[in-house]
């Protein structure tokens, strides 16, 4: 049965699964209650011993990188299907390119405005929640008849994603020690590199044989199993941070550091996508690999990307500007290289692979440096400041795309990497501003403890 009610009041409106087998229409806050209100329908003692059960980190960490998996899995499938959906859709490869940066737009839009209408619902029934709404998007996006409902699929996917990263990033944090924080966020971070292991290759060669749309079934399974990860392995206990509200947004962007930082994450993390949303045809058409072979290179591609993740996460934990630093100059020259090799199979699919492992290595260390600053600055606004800077992390991604889909229509997909390396280099300008305003602070404190 399908029935849809509406509130006045609501806050925003997604569609969830009703435990009793319908589904509603209604607020967030709306769904919470209900969510609540089945949960204290239970046996009291069970329910008493579920919430009072001691959940290990280690065990939370895992559920938050399996739904990780899955939102990475839809945000970078389109990598791998853009050939077909050019061919089933008859748009050009620009218009294809859209399902990739409409799907940054909403993350960027949809982290803030979702931290802000569901910052005081318990975490536990919020995980729930986005897992629900993730589900829903990718069904809407694997039936759609049009490319413009591909598209509004991918968006509803994107609000899911953009609070998700928000929510789990804090849960990842605040579960382990202040020394192991950007390694838990790094553990979180890995369903992101092992979805683009095995998630999007697999998904790929899925759409390759059966048709696109068993590809976005396919991550909807794998979002099914984040739902109950999250539903049994995220404590229901866990701390509502601080009330986030609109000031917060500004008190966040009227900091000049913590603005800096999130230029830093956008220009440095969007460089790579200047490139990699085309990954597939430049691989094809630039170094002449075949269609079964970049499924290959795409496994082979991810596990760079989660070797450099890995290391990125220890590399930050000490010092993240510094490790930053390094870490896009890395990715700097490896795109200038990749500018100069696109046409040599051999060498131009060596330098994509190194590319790859510095590619998302910045990751933990961008979240971690202004969850760090937020604490120092708006202490208050932590749970917004790292809203926004996933939202920064799809602005690079909107922005790094459209670069490139404007690059490959007018000079080619040769000149890609080119594009993408100006980009890193902007985000080493401003990492190096960061460190110098950094260094009168450490000296104050340095004399202050001498004294």
């Amino acid at each position: 049965m399908i029935s849809f009610c509406g509130h006045e009041t609501a806050s925003c409106s997604i569609i969830t699964f009703w435990w009793v087998g319908h589904f509603k229409v209604g607020s967030c806050a709306w769904v919470a209650n209900q969510y609540n209100h089945y949960l204290s329908r239970k046996q009291p003692k069970t329910r008493e011993v579920i919430m009072t059960k001691k959940i290990s980190p280690a065990m939370t960490l895992l559920a938050l990188a399996i739904s990780a998996f899955a939102i990475g899995s839809t945000e970078f499938i389109s990598v791998g299907l853009m050939p077909l959906l050019v061919q089933s859709f008859h748009v050009s490869l620009a218009q294809a390119g859209l399902t990739v940066s409409v799907y940054a737009l909403g993350i960027m839009v949809g982290a803030p405005v979702m931290t802000l209408l569901t910052g005081q619902i318990n975490r536990h029934t919020l995980m729930v929640i986005i897992m629900l709404l993730f589900i829903l998007g990718n069904l809407v996006a694997a039936f759609a008849p049009v490319f413009s409902i591909l598209l509004a699929g991918r968006v509803i996917a994107a609000l899911a994603h953009g609070i998700f990263m928000t929510v789990a990033s804090v849960i990842a944090a605040d579960v382990v020690a202040p020394s192991k924080r950007a390694s838990a966020i790094a553990v979180m971070f890995t369903g992101l590199t092992v979805a683009t292991v095995t998630g999007v290759p697999l998904g790929t060669m899925i759409g390759q044989l059966g048709g696109w749309r068993w590809s976005f079934i396919f991550i909807s399974l794998i979002g099914v199993l984040g739902l109950l990860a999250d539903f049994l392995l995220v404590p229901r206990n866990l701390p509502l941070p601080s009330k986030a509200t609109a000031r917060g947004i500004l008190r966040v962007l009227g900091n000049p550091q913590l603005l800096v930082a999130l230029l830093v994450t956008a220009l440095g993390y969007g460089g790579t996508f200047v490139a990699y949303t085309y990954l597939s045809p430049l691989l094809e058409q630039k170094m002449g690999w075949s269609a079964s072979a970049v499924v290959v290179i795409l496994v082979v591609y991810g596990l760079m990307v989660a070797l450099g993740n890995t290391m990125g996460g220890r590399w930050a934990n000490a010092k993240p500007l510094a490790a930053l630093l390094k870490m896009f100059t890395g990715l700097f020259v490896t795109l200038l290289v990749l500018s100069v090799t696109a046409n040599s199979q051999w060498l131009g699919l060596l330098t994509v692979l190194a590319m790859g492992f510095f590619a998302f290595m910045n990751v933990p260390g961008l979240q971690l440096y202004i969850v760090q600053l937020a604490e120092k600055y708006t202490p208050q606004d932590i749970t917004m400041a790292s809203a926004l800077n996933i939202a920064a992390f799809n602005v690079g991604i909107a922005l790094g795309s459209g670069i490139g889909g404007q690059v490959t229509s007018h000079l080619g997909l040769g000149w890609t990497p080119l594009f993408g390396a100006g980009m890193v280099a902007l985000s080493i300008g401003l990492t190096l501003w960061l460190i110098r305003l950094a260094r009168p602070v450490k000296r104050l404190i340095h004399k202050f403890n001498q004294y």
